[in-house]
């Protein structure tokens, strides 16, 4: 009877566990979409059930019993980060890098409430109900502070994860030691402790937004040059234009010349074939550059322009043509605009490599605002095999499997805003991605 009341009190405790687990990874992700999470929640509370009975397994070994600790811990950390992975479509190591700064937080306040647990109902039922309380408001806390975003900046972007991961995994192993540790204090040097639980965890979060900041920095930095060369290729097709305007000019009366003796002659079909070629040779020359000269500076937000201006770089250096379309002034988005110029990133990506494997490779881009709500539709001609099923993948492409820029980080993004929604379609040999962006009140 002791043994079952013990098992139970071990399942409610990592029970316990697992959803103030759940309240930080809310936190350290952003999470905008709580009640979508949390509808996944029920699995992840399988684990304290599987933790439970590994319990038991390693208790009935006795060479075992010193590491069923440090072996239940390691177990629960990858079993929470494989369902972080579900949830939030991350990779393995951005999903071990949450888990392990959620399980800092959460393994924090836990030292704290442990001092209050002793035996009885009432004693047990008070520590859980402080633990899941202070996780509850600490994680609140964290969101409103803004932490997730400098964590999501951090994670999102470092090009090795893996680092970052291992980092975390030696922080959260030491907050486990000094909750081991508690047991082993003297009582007057208790207050010294939690004191330092807490100055530590404080520690831990400053150093993971000072790396997050300079990350961001250092980001700025090379958006800010890569906005300064792009700026001068604007001013070099500006050049172009005005050039070609010089030209045109010089002839101009040439050609009226031309024009009014074959009007006075009454040749009307070489007129009309005169004035075609000249419609057609202005377009060519002057007309192209003058139109996306003028999209682009309907896209009033530098982030996005300069990215555009790169796009199109690549485009013509490619030999795929862009058409691009911004009829009216776009001067804002309602979602992070760093997430949203990734969004166009990957999805100008996607349509170029697929335009690349076509005959006539080319890019359609238009960009729409209607009231506080942008519309993006991205569409390009493509050959190749589309598999609805696993076009969402890590690496996927319309080239095939591995290659190109694949749509599952795209998707992350995408699903952390209530007010963004997407569309894919494909018909007729041309497929085209869609994103909506509704203004928020």
């Amino acid at each position: 009877m002791r043994l079952l009341s013990e098992l139970l009190i071990g399942y409610l405790d990592s029970l316990t566990g697992h959803l103030a687990l759940a309240a930080y990874l809310m936190a350290v992700t952003d999470e905008r979409a709580v009640w979508g999470r949390l509808k996944k929640l029920p699995p992840l509370l399988l684990s304290p059930l599987v933790g439970v009975l590994l319990s038991m397994g390693m208790y009935a070994v006795p060479q075992l019993r010193m590491f069923q600790y440090y072996i239940l811990s390691l177990v629960i950390l990858v079993m929470c980060t494989l369902w972080v992975r579900w949830v939030w479509r991350f990779g393995f190591w951005q999903a071990f890098a949450v888990t392990c700064m959620a399980g800092i937080f959460q393994v924090a306040d836990t030292t704290v409430t442990i001092m209050m647990f002793s035996e009885g109902s009432f004693q047990f039922a008070m520590t859980v109900g402080l633990h899941l309380g202070i996780s509850v408001a600490t994680a609140f806390l964290l969101y409103r502070m803004g932490f997730g975003k400098w964590f999501r900046l951090l994670i999102d972007n470092e090009s090795a994860p893996w680092r970052t991961a291992l980092l975390l995994l030696a922080l959260e192993a030491a907050m486990e030691m000094f909750l081991r540790l508690v047991n082993g204090i003297r009582p007057e040097f208790l207050g010294v402790y939690y004191l330092l639980v807490v100055v530590m965890v404080v520690l831990m979060a400053v150093l993971m937004v000072y790396l997050a900041q300079r990350f961001n920095a250092a980001r700025k930095i090379q958006v800010q040059e890569d906005i300064i060369a792009r700026q001068r290729l604007y001013e070099q097709d500006l050049e172009i234009i005005r050039q070609e305007v010089r030209a045109f000019r010089h002839d101009y009366k040439n050609l009226l010349a031309n024009l009014s003796r074959q009007a006075g002659e009454g040749e009307l079909e070489e007129l009309r074939r005169t004035l075609s070629e000249l419609d057609v040779g202005f377009d060519r020359r002057i007309g192209k550059k003058i139109q996306v000269s003028t999209q682009i500076g309907n896209l009033q937000i530098p982030e996005a322009r300069s990215l555009l201006l790169s796009k199109l770089t690549d485009m013509r250096k490619k030999k795929v043509e862009c058409r691009l379309e911004v009829l009216y002034p776009v001067m804002s988005v309602d979602m992070d605009i760093w997430d949203f110029v990734r969004c166009l990133g990957i999805l100008t990506d996607n349509a170029m490599e697929a335009a690349l494997e076509t005959g006539e490779p080319y890019v359609e881009i238009v960009l729409l605002v209607q009231g506080r709500s942008l519309f993006l539709r991205v569409s390009n001609p493509y050959i190749n095999t589309i598999d609805p099923g696993k076009m969402w993948d890590e690496g996927w492409s319309t080239k095939g499997a591995g290659r190109g820029v694949g749509l599952s980080g795209y998707r992350r993004i995408v699903d952390r805003y209530p007010n963004v929604s997407i569309g894919t379609s494909w018909e007729s040999g041309v497929f085209v991605q869609e994103l909506t962006v509704e203004g928020r009140p």
